[in-house]
């Protein structure tokens, strides 16, 4: 073969600076791209095999990776489908440069260059974000003679003649001084496991096969067990607990999708614990920042997506917003739901045991997914202080003989600290009231939506009134004090309570004396600030809360007949503080030596 020189046409001598810029937002893709196109190149060399235009032998197809530190060379190895002088010239000079000119004109036709993007066939030239110069020795599965391909990195390129006898490719690169880093054979070894860990074809890094080629998402789920899918969880995540449940991906229309997404047991402070969903493309990994692929209740989920249809930029790093990719976050959608809705009614008793992790995602999704709601209200689940779990449906059912107000509305009590409140829970269950426990950190935000989509229903936590107010009937009880000692009982809590609001209510008798309610929007608004991580406009401020009397006790009518006597009123309205966790520091000191002085 005759050495061939050439200048490759495209009018600017600056493209390979602008494809490093701006093509690549991380260097390392370098050995993602290469190995991804000696995979492609293996892959080829087979199917032509299987459909008989290839009868050779196909021999070890294992793609070699390998660092020479003296040499200062990178080197990818191949066995595929190799490249005739004239297929260089066409593959890696025509094509690749023809993308490169597009994407210089993209480039320089654009203001905001960051959102430039498209496919430009540039895989190869990654190369140069490491190599001063670039090697490709190659020969052809034809009967054709090896070749060889040299370039710095201008415009300029070399062929000629090559000393290869087997077919296939390999890639030298010579690796730049501001590059030497990655002649570090544990830097390869680790950006060679972080995108080649699932690489269909097996590739042989230090005699070592770094990569599981036939990973749990490309088999058959008739063919996979229980214990498959486990054993795949902790290879992905070595340190977890065992998952509750997964989801195996399968569908080829309208587009590709497959993987395997597992519902992990989450703690209350799931934002800590979350772990990343891998995408992968024909099992390349491409990110785990799958936000537009997968809806944002859903991001807490582990496992793998593989899908060739989600477009990416010219680096592969960044997804890129299409039909498809709207399609496939509407398809694990109603994956999900189908899956839960499935688990629900085959075993509803396993489902409840569950629901405490599984409620977390359900929760997130219809707070921020208007339409998961539809797909979820038959299997939201409703869990009260004793343990028992109702249906949103079955819970309705529940509050009509007792808990409808005088309107027509049915009304839920809540509690989400039931230690604390332990108090007013006492008094709902004497009056045969049920109490929902919600004390998930989400529970304040999916309050709200539910409320949003059932009519005349509304939830109110158990210490926001007193239960007459909370569900009105329309029935009035007397107060046993004359409107003269109503005042002063009044002025007597006022001296304590200062700005606080303070209300004589006609209570039973066997009901506490005083006790300290937080009106429901003001308890709401905090609780959702919090877990917004906003102060609110209750945030500097000290909560405001109303002080019930009751003035049916005799305590109380005491105050009424006697005054303030032996300090009964500030003892009455500290053990009220007391109740719900708000007397400390002297002001706790001081009621307990009072409290212990009176024994």
């Amino acid at each position: 073969m005759v050495t061939e020189k050439g200048t490759i046409s495209i009018n600017t001598e600056n493209i390979f600076p602008i494809i490093k810029k701006f093509l690549y937002s991380d260097n390392e893709i370098f050995l993602r791209e290469l190995v991804s196109n000696a995979v492609d190149a293996t892959q080829k060399i087979k199917k032509l095999s299987s459909m008989g235009q290839f009868d050779g032998e196909l021999g070890d197809l294992k793609i070699g990776v390998s660092v020479d530190k003296e040499a200062k060379t990178i080197t990818i190895s191949d066995k595929g489908l190799g490249m005739t002088a004239e297929e260089i010239k066409k593959y890696i000079n025509q094509i690749a440069f023809s993308g490169a000119k597009e994407f210089v004109e993209k480039y320089n036709e654009q203001t905001d260059k960051s959102q430039i993007i498209g496919q430009f066939g540039l895989g190869f030239y990654s190369a140069f974000m490491v190599a001063k110069e670039v090697e490709i020795i190659t020969k052809s599965y034809k009967d054709e003679p090896a070749a060889r391909w040299f370039s710095d990195g201008s415009t300029e390129f070399e062929i000629s003649a090559a000393e290869k006898t087997e077919r296939g490719t390999d890639i030298i690169l010579h690796v730049a001084d501001d590059a030497e880093d990655f002649l570090e054979e544990s830097k390869i070894e680790q950006i060679l496991v972080k995108y080649g860990k699932f690489l269909p074809v097996e590739i042989e890094f230090k005699e070592n096969i770094i990569n599981n080629p036939n990973p749990i998402w490309v088999k058959s789920p008739s063919e996979l067990k229980d214990e498959d899918y486990i054993a795949f969880y902790k290879e992905l995540y070595p340190y977890g607990e065992d998952p509750l449940f997964w989801i195996h991906l399968n569908v080829d229309y309208p587009f590709n999708l497959t993987g395997v997404l597992y519902f992990p047991k989450v703690k209350q402070d799931f934002q800590l614990n979350r772990e990343k969903i891998q995408l992968y493309s024909r099992q390349v990994f491409i990110t785990d920042d799958v936000k537009d692929v997968v809806p944002e209740f859903l991001q807490l989920l582990h496992g793998v997506i593989d899908s060739p249809d989600i477009p990416l930029n010219v680096s592969r790093s960044y997804l890129q917003s299409d039909g498809n990719v709207k399609r496939i976050n509407q398809h694990i959608t109603k994956k999900v739901a189908d899956k839960l809705h499935e688990l629900f009614n085959n075993d509803r008793k396993a489902f409840e045991d569950k629901w405490e992790s599984i409620g977390l995602f359900v929760k997130y999704g219809i707070i921020s997914d208007e339409k998961f709601y539809d797909r979820a209200k038959d299997f939201i689940l409703l869990k009260n202080i004793d343990g028992q779990c109702f249906t949103l449906e079955e819970y309705k059912t529940k509050l009509e003989a007792n808990q409808k107000d005088k309107d027509g509305n049915l009304v839920g009590l809540y509690a989400n600290d039931v230690e604390k409140q332990d108090s007013f829970i006492s008094g709902a269950k004497k009056r045969e009231f049920d109490v929902i426990v919600f004390d998930d950190v989400l529970d304040s935000h999916f309050i709200n939506a539910i409320e949003s989509k059932i009519e005349k229903f509304s939830f109110k936590r158990v210490d926001a009134d007193t239960f007459d107010k909370l569900i009105d009937k329309g029935l009035k009880s007397e107060v046993v004090l004359s409107e003269d000692e109503k005042k002063k009982v009044e002025e007597a809590f006022k001296e304590f309570v200062g700005t606080n609001i303070v209300q004589i209510e006609a209570l039973p008798v066997d009901e506490i004396p005083v006790s300290i309610v937080v009106p429901e929007f003001m308890r709401r608004y905090a609780d959702m600030s919090k877990v917004n991580g906003q102060g609110g406009m209750f945030g500097n401020m000290p909560m405001m809360y109303n002080l019930v009397v009751n003035g049916n006790h005799p305590l109380v009518s005491k105050i009424a007949t006697e005054g303030n006597e032996n300090g009964l009123v500030k003892q009455l309205y500290d053990l009220a503080l007391l109740s719900q966790g708000m007397l400390s520091g002297n002001a706790l000191t001081q009621f307990i030596e009072r409290t212990v002085g009176k024994l």
